[in-house]
């Protein structure tokens, strides 16, 4: 967004407020009062919308930014092949011990917990 837009796009919310406010002073009784609300109702809403916008754009340009520098990251990167999002890929571990009870299979290391479900976990 332009230096003018912004200008322009929030120099008309608060022209509608202004206007909002001048209209209740000008005219009496329920016109005023109306033209007031709707009047300053509209500047706001429209003063919060460009500013949502505004998060909205900054945002955009953050992520291309990240974007091409993982691009870059990768194009410089000799490590191997990497998927859609830049992450390289994983390489292939070698096969472990086997297990000497059966020996067709891996003997894999005790990953779970001294205790059981529902029970807190014992600090050594």
């Amino acid at each position: 967004m332009s230096k003018r837009s912004r200008i322009v796009g929030f120099g008309s919310a608060a022209l509608l407020v202004v206007v909002g406010i001048g209209c209740a002073f000008a005219f009496s009784g329920g016109l005023g009062q109306n033209l007031a609300f709707g009047l300053v109702a509209l500047g706001l809403i429209e003063g919060t919308a460009l500013a949502f916008y505004e998060v909205g754009l900054t945002e955009d340009r953050d992520r291309d930014r990240e974007q091409h520098a993982r691009e870059a990251a990768a194009d410089s990167r000799q490590d191997g092949p990497a998927d859609d999002d830049g992450h390289p890929l994983a390489r292939p571990r070698a096969p472990g011990p086997r297990d000497p009870d059966h020996p067709d299979r891996l003997s894999r290391p005790r990953t779970g917990l001294d205790r059981m479900r529902g029970r807190p976990r014992r600090l050594r």
